[in-house]
């Protein structure tokens, strides 16, 4: 290809202004409407994606806040359990944005008298958001404190009427085939969870839609999950799409995929192992040294009621 300096061009070959001002206009009209055909399908799908990130609003700080340093809202984003992305901590903020969010729906239903499928967007509206501190103590033994922004489940769940059947909430997360980690099929998809209905009703029990005032990012739960603070972090359900009041206890994915090791219940508790390390200690992210974890993560006058009478051991 010959390419001509300034220098070696002729007069005759140097276009004239007004049919260069034409051409340009031209040009510009057509990688304009070239532009748009191409952007269309995306213009017209986002709709279906969640802008994470974007602001709550003023609200209103729950009394029952944890007052602790807050984890980085960098290190939140950054480092994540979400299997339907990927099983490693980093992966699932690089995938996040495969995730399609709008629309959405969760659907509320089982033994209650007013079943109901919510839109998300219903939802936002529809209940007073307010922030709520929490520690989140993870099962591998690392933990955050995280501002989330969220309302109390038991104030969805009183909308449903739960009937006198309502003993358990079963919630179950999305399953997206498009997702490499679902197509990978690590665990079994969807995933469930599942508490007691005493737990679900607590104050503390919460669906959380955004934190750092800011709806939630794909690779934190986006965009709604659950957040049970007392309890290791894969009871608290990410990406809901329904919730069923049952009767009977719900069999959750950790302990239908590996029942020595997971339970049911998944209460905080220093005093008892995991079959493959110690819960004794824990790692804050951002911190230097490990610290003593706390039974109940710290929330034992709060709730260690719920469990009297019941052997600790079984409450993992």
């Amino acid at each position: 290809m010959l390419i001509k300096r300034p220098d070696d061009l002729k007069a005759s070959e140097i276009t004239p202004r007004p049919l260069y001002l034409g051409r340009r206009k031209l040009l510009v009209g057509a990688a304009a409407a070239a532009a748009s055909a191409l952007l269309l399908p995306d213009l017209l799908g986002r709709g279906r994606l969640a802008r994470a990130g974007s602001p709550l609003g003023p609200l209103k700080k729950s009394p029952l806040s944890a007052s602790e340093a807050l984890t980085g809202h960098k290190d939140i984003l950054h480092y994540n359990n979400f299997y339907e992305l990927a099983t490693d901590k980093e992966s699932p903020a690089k995938l996040a944005h495969l995730m399609h969010l709008r629309p959405w729906t969760v659907r509320v239903e089982g033994a209650c008298g007013k079943p109901r499928t919510w839109d998300i967007d219903e939802l936002l509206k529809a209940f007073p958001l307010e922030e709520r501190i929490y520690r989140l103590r993870c099962v591998e033994g690392w933990s955050m404190v995280i501002p989330w922004v969220g309302f109390p489940l038991r104030a969805l769940l009183d909308r449903a009427e739960p009937t006198s059947q309502a003993k358990h909430v079963e919630l179950t997360s999305f399953d997206d085939p498009r997702l490499p980690g679902t197509q990978a099929r690590v665990i079994d998809f969807p995933y469930v969870e599942g508490l007691r209905m005493d737990e679900a009703m607590h104050p503390l029990t919460i669906l959380s839609v955004g934190l750092y005032g800011e709806t939630l990012a794909g690779q934190n739960g986006a965009p709604i999950r659950l957040v049970v603070p007392w309890k290791y972090g894969f009871k608290s359900a990410k990406s809901i799409v329904r919730i069923r009041l049952v009767e009977e206890q719900p069999v959750n994915t950790w302990q239908r995929m590996n029942p020595r090791e997971y339970g049911f219940y998944a209460n905080v508790n220093p005093a008892i192992d995991h079959p493959r390390w110690s819960q004794a200690k824990e790692r804050r992210i951002g911190e230097l040294f490990r610290r003593k974890t706390l039974p109940f993560n710290g929330y034992a006058d709060q709730v260690a009621a719920l469990y009297a009478g019941l052997d600790p051991r079984k409450l993992y």
